[in-house]
């Protein structure tokens, strides 16, 4: 009867493995050529956390406009060159790959520019 239990078990075990799907990409893959607009790219949603790739190339936020989220926002620069402006601060803050920023919910603030000869990749996560 043991081994009854054993397999029965094995078998839940792997029934709920196969119902998990399984998601694998490449951050830095399927990059347009031509980028007219900004690219936004969900790469993960749920009911409190989403994660998305931004790719920018020469693009800024348009004059006098500031983003106001709902959501905090935690940012970073993967390739390219970018500089963000807030609201409240003078100073301007330059990202270099490697470099990220935490900007609280409505916290205003805006995209100065991004790098116009390669592509900027933004890796941006909404919680």
């Amino acid at each position: 009867m043991e081994t009854n239990g054993i397999m029965c078990k094995q078998k839940e075990i792997s029934e709920m493995n196969e119902a998990v799907k399984i998601k694998f990409g490449n951050f830095f893959s399927n990059i347009p050529c031509h980028i007219n607009d900004e690219v936004f790219e969900t790469i993960f949603a749920s009911a409190g956390c989403e994660i998305k790739r931004i790719i920018s190339k020469g693009h800024q936020s348009p004059p006098n406009y500031w983003y106001d989220q709902e959501r905090n926002e935690w940012v970073m620069v993967l390739k390219g060159a970018a500089a963000l402006k807030f609201k409240n601060r003078k100073k301007i803050v330059e990202m270099m790959p490697g470099d990220y920023v935490q900007i609280p919910a409505h916290c205003k603030h805006r995209v100065e520019w991004t790098d116009p000869d390669v592509e900027t990749i933004w890796l941006a996560v909404y919680y």
